[in-house]
């Protein structure tokens, strides 16, 4: 069994190619159940424990991913675990993937694959709303879809948006760090969100018409980045079933009946395939709620191991 680096994830894949991997396999067969949540007490705050599995007609998929808030105190990543890809038909394991380094490009990947979709196609600014690690990749996901020229990044840590904006500069994107989220919301064509945020940061009377609203980070009931107001202004999306019962956003907004389950629309396979239109409105305010899914992590699995140089 391999066992395959961020580094050689780096590697074998490029934002194009995630979301090219990621649109075949929501057309394809894919089964992906429900995904495991699991609370894990912890004296520096509360760890969660994410099993994820799926299978194709290929390979085998199991995600074991731990988030630890404690771990910036251990001066470890937040994000722990790994990724087993096995042969379907045999079970025999084919390699074993950095977790949390795939999860960014996957989950940078599915995003890009719903602004194609759901995105203005002449969308050119982009405000990324966090600074974690995540960020990077979700601006370069972006970028490979749309037309972006102008990154404005916001993060409660000022610092940390001046420091990925130089960052970004650095790779020829051109980025600048903001410090009132009101205005760069009423700005940005795409609003990209990437937090651990438990209250909402982007309120719907500050959306412009047009806007596609991308919400990444978060992924459990306890946090919510965008209020009830900029939900019920959107035609919502989602990546899956998880998206609805077991994030924050969307979830808590049908869970409170701030919101009806009428209101989305769809999940990315019935945009994939067809099932259900995207946008049909230059003037029309998107969502896309993404919680993460397995099938995106098996697709970007498979996708790193068939680039894979020879060992």
């Amino acid at each position: 069994m391999r066992i395959v680096s961020a580094a050689e994830i780096d590697a074998a894949l490029t934002p194009a190619a995630m979301v090219a991997a990621l649109d075949a396999a929501f057309r394809a067969e894919v089964a992906a159940p429900s995904r495991h949540v699991h609370a894990l007490p912890d004296p520096a705050g509360e760890a969660t424990l994410l099993i994820m599995p799926a299978w194709d007609a290929e390979h085998i998929g199991v995600k074991v991913l731990g988030l630890h808030p404690g771990n910036a105190a251990r001066g470890l990543a937040t994000f722990q675990g790994g990724f087993l890809l096995s042969e379907r038909a045999t079970g025999r394991p084919l390699a074993l993937l950095d977790a949390p380094h795939l999860t960014l490009w996957r989950t940078a990947g599915a995003s890009a694959l719903a602004a194609r979709h759901l995105a203005r196609p002449d969308s050119a600014r982009l405000l990324m709303v966090g600074a974690g690690a995540l960020a990077p990749f979700l601006v370069r996901a972006h970028r490979a879809e749309r037309p972006i020229r102008e990154v404005a990044v916001w993060n409660h840590r000022p610092a940390s948006a001046e420091a990925l904006s130089r960052r970004l500069t650095a790779e020829g994107v051109p980025a600048r760090a903001v410090t009132d989220l009101e205005a760069a919301v009423r700005e940005a064509d795409i609003v990209c969100c990437a937090t651990l945020s438990e209250r909402p940061l982007v309120r719907g009377a500050w959306l412009s018409p047009g806007t596609h609203l991308d919400l990444v980070g978060s992924f459990t009931p306890r946090m919510r980045e965008a209020d009830d107001a900029a939900l019920a202004r959107a035609a919502i999306y989602v990546d899956g079933p998880d998206a609805l019962a077991k994030g924050g956003d969307v979830a808590v907004a049908l869970a409170a009946g701030a919101l009806a389950r009428e209101a989305v629309r769809g999940d990315l396979a019935d945009l994939c395939r067809g099932r259900v239109p995207g946008r049909t409105d230059p003037a029309a305010i998107t969502a896309f709620k993404s919680v993460g899914a397995a099938i995106e992590d098996l697709a970007a699995a498979a996708a790193v191991w068939r680039r894979l140089p020879p060992a």
